[in-house]
């Protein structure tokens, strides 16, 4: 009797962990694609942070920020390499800095996730 009942939790043990142990598809499923980003939610964010320096209309500010509509710089990287550029920032001792002003990291909101810097990107994509 001891060893069916050792057999039966045996079994019992193999056929959960063949259907995953029933864990649930938050925990498995697999992350949001970098590069997937929401231009809607990146030009309320852009707005929310960039506009100060950029204009609300990204067509730059005097002596703050570039024209990101007309820009070669943001055309010629790929949206990981524009994440990583916004995230890290430049600052105005940058040789390829040619306003003079430093550009703090995440546009000075450290509250930016990965998630909402591929937003701005997909956002600026639609400006070019």
């Amino acid at each position: 009797m001891r060893s069916k009942l050792m057999i039966v939790i045996a079994v019992l043990g193999l056929v959960v962990a063949a259907c995953g142990g029933g864990a649930s598809p938050e925990t498995t499923a697999a992350p949001a694609a970098p590069g997937a980003g929401d231009p809607a939610n990146g030009e309320k964010l852009f707005a929310g942070t960039c506009a100060s320096c950029h204009g609300a209309d990204a067509t730059g500010i005097e002596g703050l920020g570039k024209n990101l509509t007309k820009s070669s710089f943001i055309g010629g990287l790929s949206d990981d390499e524009l994440v990583a550029f916004i995230k890290r920032g430049r600052p105005s001792s940058d040789p390829a800095n040619t306003t003079g002003v430093d550009m703090p990291p995440k546009g000075g909101n450290p509250s930016l996730s990965d998630q909402d810097l591929y937003d701005i990107a997909a956002f600026l994509r639609t400006l070019q």
